[in-house]
């Protein structure tokens, strides 16, 4: 083969599609990652773990024929909004969005390269995707919440002794834009179990230990990255009031809390990884489904609980399936 030819050749390889280099074995693809937790958290090691160890088993290997291009927003928006600019900056083949705000910022800055998202809620009333079944455009991904999970949660809380009455909702507007919807769902639950239920949002530092005030009733933590990044000041001052609270995330009951009843956010990194593999081997984002979640468990701490002079249901200890000793 002469010069010429071997030009030609070069210049019809870098012209082919990103779904056709795929295929080639020595090709080195480019995923950039968005999460809302941080870096040093233990939630999001884990799920770098598993995200590693799945796209590793179809064959994508970080630091041989895979980059990944690791950036984690510890809670803070703005922080976020930086970083997506700068994964967007770097042009890489496709995009893990973990988290509702990292998908919102994301999408703000690119329509071209694939998006996958995980533990994600509601992300056609956000404009995320046009449908589940359909969601057209470069973002498709995994959500976190099915419509019933919120109104199990304040069922929970009506299954402790002494009674709950009132239930307190807390949440950030800020970082969970998604959380009317589940009010709403949480109001028409509270009237059929006889309760009533009042929205506590939180915002920074004061406004969480301002809930060690809340003595005269139960709380419910929705789903929001904010309420994980500052989980050890919720639960210290949900300890100082000592009243039951349910939490969407068991690592919450790890760490303390009464109970928690959530998807498992390790197989929707999982599940996610499968989508990233698909991409990458040329299929696109649009026509693949958004998808529900398939797994829920649900966590209670009777330490806790003991601590609380605090009864669980019998019924409800049955359903679970961690009980914290």
């Amino acid at each position: 083969m002469n010069r010429r030819e071997t030009l030609v050749l070069l210049g019809t390889i870098a012209a082919l599609p990103a779904s056709v280099l795929a295929q080639q074995p020595n090709a080195t693809r480019r995923l950039g990652v968005l999460s809302v937790t941080a870096a040093d958290d233990a939630i999001g090691q884990a799920r770098s773990t598993i995200l590693v160890e799945t796209l590793a088993a179809h064959g994508w290997k970080e630091h041989d024929n895979l980059r990944i291009d690791w950036r984690s927003g510890a809670g803070d928006r703005a922080r976020i909004a930086r970083l997506a600019d700068e994964l967007v900056t770097l042009k890489p083949d496709i995009l893990l969005a973990v988290g509702t705000p990292s998908v919102e910022e994301l999408r703000q800055r690119t329509t071209a390269i694939p998006i996958v998202f995980a533990v994600v809620t509601d992300p056609v009333s956000q404009g995320f995707v046009k449908n589940l079944a359909h969601p057209g455009g470069n973002i498709t991904g995994f959500t976190d919440y099915d419509g019933p999970l919120a109104g199990k949660w304040l069922e929970m809380l009506t299954q402790v002794t002494p009674k709950v009455s009132r239930v307190f909702v807390v949440y950030n507007p800020a970082t969970a834009p998604f959380a009317p919807l589940m009010l709403r769902t949480i109001e028409d639950a509270a009237r059929t179990l006889h309760v009533s239920v009042e929205a506590a949002p939180v915002h920074d530092a004061g406004s969480i230990t301002a809930l060690a005030s809340r003595k005269d009733g139960g709380l419910l933590v929705l789903p929001d990255f904010f309420t994980m990044a500052n989980r050890a000041q919720l639960l210290a001052a949900i300890g100082e009031a000592r009243v039951p609270a349910v939490f969407w995330s068991r690592t919450f009951v790890d760490e303390g809390g009464l109970m928690s009843y959530s998807t498992d956010s390790a197989e929707q990194l999982r599940r996610a990884a499968n989508y990233i593999d698909r991409i990458l081997k040329g299929a696109q984002a649009a026509d693949l489904p958004v998808q529900n979640p398939t797994k829920f468990e649900l966590a209670i701490n009777l330490k806790t609980a003991r601590a609380l002079g605090l009864t669980m249901s019998p019924s409800l200890l049955a359903l679970a399936n961690t009980v914290v000793e």
